[in-house]
């Protein structure tokens, strides 16, 4: 009998040892541990971050936050332009004579009227040399252009958002995989301490210890599978999906050789990328041609008015008649209006030095913090695959030796949890190491054009 049972199971020890392999081998495939669903949304990676960029309410925001930049651009050149009006009226007049005069005359009426009149008229007026206007109009393009750098730091913020997402996806699917594998196999070793008991050749406690590592497993795979589900609907609310639509990720986690890199020498690059330090150096910009526009109001202006119209008792009897005018005015006491706008702009100014000088360091350390986590990954990975092969081995070696009767199963036991370690091992190394990727291209400002494109 025993001769029978070792036949069997040399005969289908292989094939378990031929699952395992594979599916440890398959673990980042990143599709979800449920069978296919034909109604699932299938989402590459790159199409996750485009679905993202379309429909995310904060990068919506940022473009409408841009319309309305144009638009106060707008509204500031308008103040440059020629302004037209036109009026036709029809009036009714009745005046107390002695009022208006401020007494009575001999012979002269109490009241003037009723009578109407007839107006027809075309009025303009225009600005031709007010500074005050002019620096206000450039300081709104510097504005757009802050708008602008804004709208590219939500872009970017908001893929790597999706990236995080995507990739803790895939982690959490690799996890339900590494498990089911790991389930698996504690079924395929209970099955056999039951079995060396029944033929008189293992112990209960063989058997007993056997079957507490086959639950281990299984609660180790509800808790992958939970957390895969969880990371599923994170990833639907940063698309703006519907919370009912189902998701499917078809991207794995792979390795990427990249260049080793030196993060002083891409400081500069990193500067001139990121899209914060382009949004503060254009206020900076909008906020000194606001205190040009503040300073400049002290001086005098220039301005053309005038109207020309149709006007008399009634539309028969209208003849042309006009005005025009150019004038010039020049502020005597605003109150120290002027001076406050102007010392409330160098406040500002100030202010947003310290925030350029802080922001620059923030972007120094994400650079180095980055360069430094990538290359620690990529060791990281090597050392986990090693880990996971050595692994696999011991398994395998303390499955023979019990099934051999040599020892008991606790160096089986022992070397599942060394098993499950290295799967968890493998599957953070490689999940650090694409998450590191983003980080430094996020780092460099670069994000959207590779995770995008």
């Amino acid at each position: 009998m025993r001769y029978i049972f070792k036949r069997c199971t040399k005969k289908w020890l292989p094939a378990i040892s031929l699952i395992l392999l594979s599916s440890i081998l398959g673990m980042f495939a990143g599709m979800p541990a449920h069978a296919s669903d034909a109604s699932a949304l299938k989402l590459t990676l790159r199409d996750a971050v485009q679905m993202a960029l379309r429909q995310n309410p904060q990068v919506q925001i940022s473009n409408l936050e841009y319309a309305q930049s144009q638009q106060d651009k707008n509204i500031a050149r308008s103040a440059l332009l020629p302004s037209l009006r036109a009026t036709v009226a029809e009036t009714a007049i009745r005046s107390n004579f002695e009022a208006i005069t401020g007494g009575t005359f001999p012979g002269a009426p109490k009241q003037i009227g009723p009578f109407q009149t007839f107006q027809g008229a075309a009025a303009f007026s225009m600005p031709l040399f007010d500074l005050s206007l002019w620096r206000g109009l450039q300081a709104s393009n510097y504005a757009l252009n802050a708008a602008t750098a804004q709208s590219l730091t939500a872009r970017e913020q908001t893929t790597l958002l999706v990236v995080s997402q995507y990739l803790g996806c895939l982690r959490a699917a690799a996890d339900v995989k590494a498990a089911q594998s790991r389930v698996e196999l504690a079924e395929a070793l209970y099955e056999l301490a039951a079995s060396l008991q029944e033929n008189g050749v293992g112990t209960g406690i063989d058997t007993l210890r056997a079957n507490v590592q086959l639950q281990n497993e299984k609660q180790r795979l509800i808790v992958a599978e939970t957390q895969s589900k969880t990371g599923i609907f994170g990833l639907v609310r940063l698309l703006n999906l519907d919370p009912q639509q189902k998701v499917e990720l078809v991207d794995t986690i792979s390795f990427f050789e990249t260049p080793v890199t030196d993060a002083d020498q891409l400081l500069d690059q990193a500067y001139k990328a990121r899209p914060e330090l382009q949004a503060i150096e254009a206020r900076q910009q909008t906020l000194q041609k606001q205190r040009q526009a503040a300073s400049a109001a002290r001086l005098p202006s220039i301005s053309a008015q005038g109207f020309w119209s149709y006007y008399g008792l009634s539309v028969a009897t209208s003849i042309p008649t006009y005005q025009y005018q150019v004038s010039v005015s020049a502020p005597l006491f605003t109150g120290g209006r002027i001076s406050a706008e102007i010392a409330k702009a160098d406040l500002a100014l100030k202010k947003l030095d310290q925030e350029k000088q802080d922001l620059r360091n923030v972007i120094a350390l994400q650079v180095k913090v980055s360069v430094a986590q990538l290359e620690a990954a990529r060791n990281e990975v090597e050392v986990a695959n090693l880990g996971l092969k050595l692994a696999d081995e011991t398994v395998s070696q303390a499955r023979d030796r019990f099934e051999a009767g040599v020892a008991n199963n606790v160096e089986v036991v022992s070397a599942q949890d060394e098993l499950a370690r290295a799967n968890d091992n493998q599957i953070n190394a490689l999940y650090r190491y694409n998450q590191a990727r983003a980080d430094m291209a996020r780092a460099f400002g670069q994000i959207e054009m590779l995770y995008s494109k």
